[in-house]
């Protein structure tokens, strides 16, 4: 049975480290195989994607700049849209459909198998 999740567009969550590069902050790690081509092509479908990080100031701008110069700009940055405004006291919690993270259950899956799940090819479970 396939994977309805392609059925609409989604707010997907990505994690940086451990998720689109190896493990190495605040140095940026080597990039995981197939993460920039599978990021571009949920863009080509029209997903809105975060950039969902642990890093701030000058290793978040160094995570962007990265993800740029691969080819790969965010819809927002640890947030739910550009310019959200934070009230003290709230949780930064982003608000998407999918969370792609190397800290979930059972660990990264691989960005091939990301991409078979989101796209409806296989199962998730």
């Amino acid at each position: 049975m396939k994977n309805l999740i392609n059925t609409s567009l989604k707010t997907i969550a990505i994690d940086f480290d451990g998720t689109i590069v190896e493990h190495r902050y605040p140095k940026i790690g080597k990039q995981k195989l197939f993460a920039f081509a599978t990021i571009q092509a949920l863009q080509r479908k029209g997903h809105k994607l975060i950039l969902w990080t642990y890093r701030q100031g000058k290793s978040l701008e160094d995570a962007v700049n990265y993800c740029k110069s691969n080819g790969v700009e965010f819809y927002a940055v640890n947030e739910n849209y550009p310019g959200e405004s934070l009230q003290k006291g709230y949780s930064r919690k982003i608000n998407a459909d999918i969370f792609i993270d190397d800290r979930n259950v059972g660990g990264f899956l691989g960005w091939d198998r990301v991409w078979q799940i989101i796209c409806g090819e296989v199962s998730h479970r």
